[in-house]
This record gives C-alpha cells, structure tokens and sequence, in this order.
C-alpha cells in the first residue's frame, strides 16, 4: 500500500495529468468490446492503423475529445473487433505501466526526501498550536479594555457629530449671507437680473436644519426689501439712460437727416436723367424699388451706438416683478416730460434746424423701442406724443413767422421741415399736418414772393428807357433768347439775325421775363418735395402770376404811356405790351407741361385780357400824341368863315399836316395793322376838328363858301389817304360830306323825308345840321343886302324844322 502511495505521487509528479487521450483510448477499447461479432474482419494492419488514429489525437486539448472517439468507436463495434482491439489495448496499458515504473524508480531518492519533510512540517504544526493557545488567552484579557476604549471612542464620536451639524449649520448661514452680500454687489455691478436671481436661489432652497432656524424667516422676510432695492437699481439705471438718449437725441437726429440728405440728392440726380421718375418723390414706391437701398441704421453706426441695454433690462427686472404696466406708466410720463421740454417758447427760427434734429432722434428712438420691446409700448402711446409735439411745433413755426416778411426765411423753414417729414415717414409717422403746415407757409411764401417781385416790376419800369435793346455778340444774344419767351418762329428769326441787333423790345421787357423765371423757379423751389394738393398749388401759381402780370406789370405800363410823351416810346411799349402777350401763352404751355409731370392740372392766365387791354389803351395814346401835334396845325389853319368867294384850293397848313402825318406814322416800328390805328385816329381826328369848325362854338357864324373851302380840304385829304394807300380811311369823313352836301344842293327839304334820308343821309345827325343851319341864319340876319337876309330867314326855318321833326333823335 505504502509502496502504491509512493508509485502514484511518483507518477503524479512524474505525469502531468491525466491526458483526455487516455479517456479516448479506453472509451475506444469499450466500444470495440461491445461490438456485434459478425461483421467484416479487419487485418491487423487497419485495427494499428486505428489505434495509431487514437494516438495521435492532439494532446494538448482541454476536453475529452468524445466526439471524435465516437466514430471510431462505432466503427469498431460495428465489425466485431471488440476483442483484438482490448488486446491491443491492453498491450498499451502494459507499456505505460513499465514507462511509469521507470519514473518512479528513477525518483525514489526525491519521495524519500518529501516525506521526511513532512515529518518535519508536522512537528512544527504541533508547536505553532501551542503558542496560538496562550496568545489566545492574552488577546482576551487585552479585549475587554479595548471595549471600554470604544465605547470611549463612540461617546467622543456623537460629541463630534454634533459639532460637525452645528458647523454645518453656520457653513450654511455664511453661505446664505454670502449669497444677500453678493446680491448687494451685483447691485452695484448692474448685474440686477443675476441679483434677481439669486434671491430666487435663496428663496428656493431646499428643506433643511437651516430652514428652521429664526435667522432664516428673519432672512426670508427681508427678500422683498431686496426686490424693492432691485427695482430701484434698475429704475435709477433707466432713468440715466433716458437722460443720457435725451443728450444724444439730436445726434441720431442729424445723422438721419443727414442720411435722407443724400438719398435726396442722389434721388433727384437720377430722376433728373430719367423724365419718366419726376412723377416720383422720394419714399415712393418707385423710389424704393428702383434705388438701390443702403439703409443705416443711425442707432448703431461708426460715429453713434445707442445701448438699448438698460431699458431692455429694466423691462425685464419689472416683468419678472410683475410691475410692468408701473414701468410702462412711469416711462410715458417721462418721455411726455422730454418732449415737451424740445420745443422753447417762443420758438427761434435760428433753432429751427437743431430742434428738428433732437425730435427726429427722439421719435426715431421711439420708433426703433416700439419694435423691440413687444408689447411694452404700444403705437397709441407714441402717436400721442408725435402729435402732442407736432401740434405745438406747428403753432411756434407759425408764430415765429407771423411777422416775417423775408421769403427766404420760409423758404429755409420748408427746407428744414420737409427734410424732418421724409425721414418721419420712413419710419411709419403720420405726418399729414405738416403737409398742411408747409402748405399754409407756401400760401405766405408765396404772398411775400409776389410782394418782393412786384416791387421789382415796378422799379424796372421806373427805370426803362423804352428804347429797343441792343446785342452786339452772339453769346448775348442767345443768353437774352433763352430768357425771354417769344413765338417760336420769331425766336428762330432774332437766333438767325446778324450782329449788332435791335431787338423788337426794351430792357424793361427782358428784365420781367428774367424776373418771372426767377419768380417761378423760387415758387417750385419751395414746393419741391411737397407730395399733397398739387391742384392748390397750381391754383396759387395761376393767381400770383395773374396779379404779377396785369397788377404789376400792365398796370405799370399803363401808367407809364400817360407819363411818356414821346411817341417812339410809346411805340415801343406797344411792342412790350405784344410780346407780353406772346410770352403768357408760352408761359401756360410752359408751366402745364412743368406741373402735367408732377400730376398737377394745366396753367391757364387771365393776365393775357390786361395785356390786350394795355394794348388798346397805348394805340389809344399814340393816337393821342399824334392828335395833339394835329392840334399845332389846326391851330396854324386861319380860315375865313364869310369869304365873298369860294376857293379851289386847299388850305395851305394841310401840306404840311399831311407830310408829317405820313412821315410819323410811317417810321413808327410796329405792326401795319397798328399803324393803320394811328391813321385812322388822326383822320378821324382830322375829320372831327373840321366838324368842329363848322358846328363848334368858336365859329358864331359862316356863309356856304366857307362850307364849300372846307369840303375842298376835305376832298384834298381823301386824295392823300388814297395816294399812300390808305383811301378806305376815306370813310371817316362821310358825315362831313353828307352835311356839307345837304347845305351846298339846299336839300334840307330832302332830308326831311324819311325814305331819303334813311337812304341818302343816314349818317348826317340832325342836331349837328341845326347848329350848321343855325350859323348860316346869324350870317345872313347880319347882312345887309335883302337876298342875304332872305336866305338866312329860309335857313333858319330849315333849322326850326329840323329841330322840331327830330327831337332828340341821333344827337
């Protein structure tokens, strides 16, 4: 037995384990054990063929190997080799028997070594028994002081536990009060929505021992003592900010307006290029479709950064404090107070500019904090105080200028506001009663204007000459041309002429067509950018132009033709006075087709009848200056009422009349229709003081030969008239002929039968005859001789009887 212990822990420590070959090579010599006999035999080279197969299984795998036992198992019990394949195996078993033996008697000296080792170990054990009892005992007796030590050690520990909560306690309320102290500092930081939310942390801090404590109600009551001092902070911030916008509103101001400026010009600069935009303004949707947009933001530009912060947390503190309709009444009423200290009183016109900048940055301001905050301002808010303001700026602009009697100075107030309402509209401000304000300064502007320009008129007719007016050089000429309006053919004419040239008009007429387009240029000048009431305007331009041409300038004319003696003057007036009358035509063309592009209605000037009517009135006067030198021949005529004889030939102060008649009329430089007037005037004049010679009471009395030397002048003049081309003149004397006729055939019996003398002598008026019938009845009661008185008793009768059929009749 010992000796079987000693082989097994030879062969243990000899053999490493038992190799799962082994268990496969049993399990094969089993399986071929148990297999049927009769079955095909196997030659002794396949059964060594099969265990050699066993054999070299791998010996290095963990398992059994079965599955691959377990064919070849089958296979041997399926043909019957169960004993040749034990034999076999058996012969195996025995070699392995003899390799083990082998081993062990090789290692004997090593198993003879090991147990006395063991020995050895044993008595060791023994001893190490021992000491464990008495050591056991000792540690016993050490146990029961350690005890009283730990129970020590755990009284010490709750004592510190204790500490340990209390110290918590206090870490807790130094935290707390860190946190009040920090939201003090954030105050002053203005950090207020962070301090906010820190009494938020605090009043939401979690159920523990510092939760019940009186420090921590007393610190819970003071928060909203905090809050309160939260929202004061952030007030006091806002306010700051408020009067720091109020010092930079006039900046933003003058920024937008400076920006609107140049979309102005450049604006304009294009629309002028492009006929078809001068129906635009601009702010126009054809404007801001067709210019490219560079809009600037004014508020947040390189010279101006407006920071909106402390408003935007202001906005925030009191929404989250639930004050937020507090802050919005508190923000009104202050904004109300700014904009009512904008406007001094009275108002400097000098100011004007400035002001208008701080209330375009105010409202722009407004405007851009409307869009920004939600629902903290709401449109109404600002409308009234956009029309607070421009209410009252309305009212200082009008009484600044109620005594002003300077156009400019309205002409720079439009300029100041027109600029002021484009950059409002862009921004959505209604700003229909600025447009009503500029127009009523246009009414007086346009009233000054017309005041200015007509005292002009009158002190360039004061000082014209009434001569024609020269041009020596082409550039004159043509700078004289584009002034004045003129028929388009004359124009083409006076452009073609050669130099030197007279022109058809004075200096007086040059200087109002400049004047008027000055006129017109400053009245469209102040209009210019005025979007509204286009029919008003054109209403106003028809009445200036109307009062300015027949008030100021006929009417001046007018009253120079009574001062002015000299007949090629005159003449010359008679030629302003028609070009006057060409230039209103032009000018209504002119201005419609002007004003048709800005949809305005067409031009039509009444001044053109006063023109015509100045005409008439200065033929009139040559016809006068030429009747009053008649009246020097007339009074060099020494004619003999009672000749004993009748002459046949004219009276010798007709040559000369007739010779100075045609060479004046002649050289006058006007229209042939014109001078046929004036011819007609003097010969109708003419005609009359013959007339008169015979009817008037200068001649007490005459004889039939002093009627038949005046029918002799007469016809003398008739042949004139017919010799220079003007024989239908001849008409003028008709009456004299058929009154002279009458007395001359004494057929006065013949005039008055009604049939004839409607037919014969409609044009002889009976008082006339009478008088003429009455001058022969004083001749002939004066004379003498029997026939004489005889003949001045039937010419008296002829008289009675003309005197008393006709009464009244044609006188």
């Amino acid at each position: 037995m010992g000796l079987g212990l000693f082989v097994s822990e030879a062969v243990a420590k000899q053999t490493p384990a038992w190799h799962p070959n082994w268990d496969n090579t049993l399990l094969a010599v089993v399986v071929a054990t148990m297999a049927p006999q009769r079955r095909p035999q196997y030659t002794q080279e396949n059964i060594d063929q099969q265990l050699q197969q066993i054999h070299l299984l791998d010996p290095s795998s963990s398992s059994e190997n079965l599955e691959q036992l377990g064919p070849i198992i089958k296979q041997i019990h399926a043909n019957r080799q169960q004993e040749a394949y034990l034999r076999n195996l058996q012969a195996l078993i025995a070699t392995k028997d003899s390799e083990i033996e082998q081993i062990c008697t090789d290692n004997y000296q090593e198993f003879i070594s090991s147990a006395s080792t063991l020995f050895t170990v044993k008595s060791y054990t023994n001893n190490l028994r021992d000491k464990i009892t008495t050591l056991d005992a000792s540690v016993s007796q050490v146990g029961r002081g350690l005890v009283e030590k730990k129970r020590t050690l755990l009284q010490s520990k709750k004592t510190a536990a204790k500490l340990d909560e209390a110290i918590d306690t206090l870490q807790a309320c130094l935290k707390v009060l860190d946190v009040v102290n920090r939201i003090g500092e954030l105050i002053k930081e203005g950090k207020y929505w962070s301090a906010l939310r820190s009494l938020e942390d605090i009043q939401s801090l979690p159920s523990n021992s510092l939760s019940q404590t009186p420090f921590y109600q007393y610190l819970l009551s003071s928060l909203p003592s905090l809050r309160i001092q939260i929202q004061n902070a952030v007030t006091a911030s806002m306010k700051q900010w408020l009067l720091e916008i109020r010092n930079v509103s006039g900046l933003v101001g003058k920024l937008a307006l400076e920006a609107m400026d140049y979309r102005t010009r450049k604006w304009r600069s294009r629309r002028d290029k492009d006929p078809m935009l001068r129906l635009s303004r601009v702010g126009s949707a054809v404007e801001m479709v067709i210019q490219e947009r560079s809009d600037t933001n004014v508020l947040d530009s390189e010279k101006l950064k407006v920071d909106f912060t402390p408003l935007y947390q202001c906005i925030h503190i009191y929404t989250t404090l639930d004050s937020i309709d507090d802050l919005r009444r508190s923000y009104q009423a202050d904004r109300k107070a700014q904009s009512d200290l904008i406007l001094p009183d009275p108002l400097p016109l000098a100011s004007l500019v400035s002001l208008t900048q701080e209330i375009c940055g105010f409202f722009i301001i407004e405007s851009h904090v409307l869009e920004t905050t939600g629902n903290f301002r709401s449109e109404r808010e600002v409308e009234e105080l956009w029309e607070a303001l421009v209410a009252r700026l309305s009212s200082a602009v009008s009484a600044s200028l109620a005594n002003e009697t300077d156009p400019d100075s309205f002409l720079r107030v439009k300029e100041c506001l027109i600029g002021f309402v484009t950059t409002l509209e862009s921004c959505s401000y209604t700003t229909q009663s600025l447009h009503s304000l500029i127009l009523m300064l246009f009414e007086k502007y346009a009233g000054l204007l017309e005041g200015q320009f007509s005292r002009g008129f009158d002190v360039i007719f004061l000082q014209d000459d009434h001569l024609p007016m020269q041009v020596t050089i082409p550039s004159e000429r043509d700078s004289v041309l584009a002034v004045v309006w003129l028929d388009p053919s004359e124009q083409d004419a006076l452009s073609k002429s050669g130099l030197p040239l007279s022109l058809p008009w004075s200096q007086g007429f040059f200087l109002c067509c400049q004047d008027i387009r000055n006129f017109i240029q400053k009245f469209y000048h102040f209009v210019d950018g005025v979007s509204q009431h286009h029919g008003n305007i054109d209403e106003l331009l028809n009445k200036s132009l109307d009062k300015l041409l027949a008030n100021h300038i006929s009417d001046s004319i007018s009253k120079c033709l009574s001062s002015t003696s000299t007949l090629s003057q005159v003449v010359q007036i008679v030629s302003n006075l028609e070009h006057f009358e060409v230039a209103c035509s032009e000018l209504e063309r002119s201005l419609t087709s002007l004003r048709s592009t800005q949809r305005g209605g067409a031009i039509r000037l009444s001044s053109s009848s006063s023109f015509a009517n100045t005409v008439t009135r200065a033929l009139h006067r040559v016809t006068g200056l030429i009747t009053s030198k008649l009246d020097d021949f007339f009074d060099l005529a020494e004619y003999d009422w009672t000749p004993q004889s009748r002459e046949d030939t004219p009276s010798m102060y007709l040559y000369e009349l007739i010779n100075w008649l045609t060479t004046v009329v002649d050289s006058l430089v006007m229209k042939e229709i014109y001078k046929d007037e004036a011819y007609r005037g003097a010969v109708g004049y003419i005609a009359e003081c013959l007339m008169n010679f015979m009817i008037g009471p200068d001649v007490p009395s005459m004889n039939e030969n002093a009627i038949s030397n005046v029918l002799v002048d007469t016809e003398f003049l008739e042949g004139e008239l017919t010799r220079i081309g003007r024989g239908h003149l001849s008409s003028v004397f008709a009456e004299l002929h058929s009154m002279t006729s009458v007395i001359l055939n004494d057929a006065v019996q013949d005039y008055l039968v009604p049939q004839v003398r409607q037919t014969t002598y409609s044009v002889v008026r009976p008082k006339r005859l009478q008088t003429l019938l009455e001058k022969l009845t004083r001749y002939g009661s004066s004379r003498r001789d029997a026939q004489s008185r005889e003949r001045g008793e039937r010419r008296r009768k002829e008289a009675d009887a003309v005197g008393r059929v006709f009464p009244g009749e044609n006188r």
